[in-house]
């Protein structure tokens, strides 16, 4: 299969080396001025891995043109840009497109696969591939367990097939809604999860877990998701690499956080965080926990204060 990979960060580096170990023949797409791939161009390596040379390094966006299918591994925000200012004039017709990444777009409230369904011709498809691992882990050849998902049960077959491999055993997803909002509301958790660490209250992880899941539960029910695709490998599943993992930026920015000390990467919860206190407001659905990390992040509120207002808040039944 001929594939684009665009995104050159550490999740699109990572799926580019994994899909040309399985014979597929794959171009990584990055912007000239990108600092990723000065580096790629250069040595053919980030600091986490080295691609082989049978990898095509472009910065030419008209390479996608050639693929069959194409990856997108970017920030949440920026992918109706991508689609609307960069592939629109480009008239892709009948290609796959995968979503690698998490998130919501924050103003429409729109899952990621309908915003790019609503930016390129019909003729196109559209799945997302979710679910736990880490760069570090898939690279030293530690496997994992993922989903791809999709509206069209073809392309859904179609892509389980190309990509299995002893790294990663692939599940069958069954609700674009469920999949998409569970992956992207995981990084929010993720936040509170390191914000214990910060604070010396990690040993209620596993109630953060058990309540963080139910809470995203009912907005994937309330969005008209199988809720039960909380508890499956786009959230619950998620949560050793998200809310535990040392390689975690979710994680890793909560912890920081609560430390008052500042975090440089990429955490989508961030922007997530918004996204869901938005639907939570839409649909109406109770979500203590993400709603905290909400008031935190985008209030100014004392997260300390927050966390044990969880405790205070009116007894009631487990389910």
């Amino acid at each position: 299969m001929k594939i684009t990979v665009i995104g050159c960060g550490r999740w699109g580096s990572l799926i580019t080396w994994y899909l040309d170990r399985l014979g597929h023949e794959v171009t990584l797409y990055g912007k000239a001025d990108s600092p990723q791939m000065i580096e790629f161009l250069a040595t053919r390596s980030n600091p986490l891995l080295t691609l082989p040379e049978s990898v095509k390094l472009s910065t030419d966006i008209t390479s996608v043109c050639d693929a069959e299918t194409i990856i997108i591994s970017i920030p949440s925000q920026g992918l109706r840009s991508l689609m609307a200012d960069e592939l629109s004039a480009l008239n892709l017709k009948n290609k796959i497109f995968v979503l690698c990444m998490k998130g919501i777009e924050i103003e429409s409230g729109k899952r990621l696969s309908e915003v790019v369904e609503e930016e390129c011709d019909e003729s196109n498809r559209v799945a997302v591939w979710i679910g736990p691992g880490h760069v570090q882990e898939f690279y030293a050849g530690i496997p994992n367990c993922m989903v791809i998902d999709s509206r069209s049960n073809r392309v859904k077959n179609l892509l389980i097939d190309a990509f299995s491999g002893d790294l990663i055993r692939f599940y069958y997803g069954q609700d674009m809604i469920g999949n998409e909002i569970g992956a992207a509301a995981k990084n929010v958790i993720g936040i509170a999860a390191g914000f214990l660490d910060g604070t010396g209250l990690s040993t209620l992880k596993g109630a953060l877990m058990s309540r963080g899941t139910r809470e995203v539960s009912r907005l994937i029910d309330a969005m008209g998701g199988n809720p039960f695709s909380a508890y499956g490998l786009c959230h619950l599943g998620d949560y050793e690499a998200t809310v535990f993992s040392p390689y975690s930026h979710n994680r890793r920015f909560g912890e920081l956080l609560a430390k008052g000390e500042s975090y440089n990467e990429l955490a989508e919860g961030y922007y997530t965080a918004d996204a869901i206190h938005r639907l939570a407001e839409r649909y109406h659905v109770e979500m203590p926990i993400c709603e905290a990390v909400y008031r935190v992040l985008y209030e100014g509120k004392d997260g300390r204060e927050e966390f044990s207002g969880l405790f205070r808040r009116s007894l009631k039944k487990e389910f």
